[in-house]
C-alpha cells in the first residue's frame, strides 16, 4: 500500500501503462490492446494505492493477492509490474516472444508477481475463493483481488463461484468486473446481454458497487468499502471503456485482439504523451 501517492501521481503512472501496453504489443505484433486499456486505473489503484504488496519480495506470505481471471489482459498486468518493480520494464517488449516469460496468458511459474496461469476464461474467481479461505484457515488477513471481464461473466463458472464466495462468507474476496462493454464478437448486450448485471450479483448476495472505472477516487473508495464489508463477498462494478486513452481504439471492436500498425502506434503515443 502507497497512500503517500496522490491522483495526479496515479494519471501519471497511468499514462505510463498505457503507453508501456500499446508499445508492447506493437513489438510483438500481436496481443489484446482493448482490454488491457480499459483496466488500467483499476490496477494502477490497487498496486499504488490500496494493495499490501513487496516487489522485493513477490512470494511474502502476508501480500494481498491479486488475480487476473481475464487472461488476456497480460499486457496491462506486465506492465503494471514492471512499473512497480517486480522486473525491468526493458523486458516488457519481449511480449509474446519465442523463450519470452511475458507471454499472452500469465503464466505463475515464471514471471514473479503472477499469482494464476490464466487461459480459458471463467476460472479466476475460483481460483480467488481458494485464495480467500486460505488466508481463513492460515489466520492471516491479506485480502484478495480479481478482475474479470463483462464477457467473461456469461461464463457459468463465474456464477457457481459466485454462489460459494457467499455460502462461505468470504468477505476478504473482492471481484472488479471491466464492464466496458465489448467482447471478442462484440456488445455483450447483443452477444449474451448480461443485465440485469448489478442485481444478479445482488440476487447471490453480494455486496455489489459501481464505479466509474477511470476515476481514481471512485475506484479507491470502492476498495475501501469492500475492505470495511463484513460476512459477504464484494463485486466492484467498474464502468469502463475498451481501448481508453487511444482515440480509434476506444469502443472498437476490432482492437479486442489486434495490435496497432507503426503508424498507429506512433499516434496513440502523440495521444498518451
Amino acid at each position: 500500500m502507497n497512500p503517500t501517492f496522490n491522483i495526479v501521481d496515479l494519471q501519471q503512472k497511468a499514462r505510463s501503462i498505457r503507453r508501456d501496453i500499446v508499445t508492447m504489443i506493437a513489438a510483438a505484433n500481436s496481443g489484446h490492446p482493448g482490454g488491457s486499456l480499459s483496466s488500467v486505473e483499476i490496477l494502477v489503484s490497487l498496486y499504488y494505492h490500496t494493495m499490501r504488496h513487496n516487489p522485493a519480495n513477490p512470494a511474502w506470505e502476508d501480500r494481498d493477492r491479486f488475480i487476473l481471471s481475464k487472461g488476456h489482459a497480460a499486457p496491462v498486468l506486465y506492465a503494471t509490474l514492471a512499473e512497480s518493480g517486480y522486473f525491468p520494464t526493458s523486458e516488457l517488449n519481449t511480449l509474446r516472444q519465442l523463450g519470452s516469460r511475458l507471454q499472452g496468458h500469465t503464466e505463475r511459474n515464471r514471471v514473479p508477481g503472477i499469482e494464476m496461469s490464466a487461459g480459458s476464461l471463467g476460472q479466476g474467481l475460483s481460483f480467488s475463493i481458494g485464495c480467500a479461505l486460505a488466508a481463513r484457515l492460515t489466520h492471516q488477513d491479506y485480502r484478495v483481488y480479481t478482475l474479470m471481464g463483462d464477457g467473461e461473466c456469461e461464463e457459468g463458472q463465474v456464477w457457481e463461484a459466485a454462489m460459494a464466495a457467499t455460502h462461505f462468507r468470504a468477505d476478504n474476496l473482492c471481484a472488479i468486473v471491466d464492464r466496458n462493454g465489448l467482447q471478442i464478437d462484440g456488445w455483450t448486450r447483443d452477444v449474451m446481454n448480461v443485465e440485469p448485471f448489478a442485481d444478479k450479483w445482488r440476487a447471490f448476495g453480494w455486496n455489489v458497487l459501481d464505479v466509474n472505472g477511470h476515476d481514481f477516487e471512485e475506484i479507491i473508495d470502492a476498495f475501501e468499502h469492500a475492505r470495511n464489508a463484513k460476512q459477504k463477498p464484494t463485486v466492484i462494478i467498474a464502468r469502463t471503456v475498451k481501448g481508453k486513452g487511444v482515440s480509434f481504439m476506444e469502443n472498437n471492436v476490432d482492437f479486442h485482439g489486434k495490435p496497432p500498425s507503426a503508424t498507429q502506434l506512433e499516434q496513440a503515443l502523440k495521444e498518451l504523451a
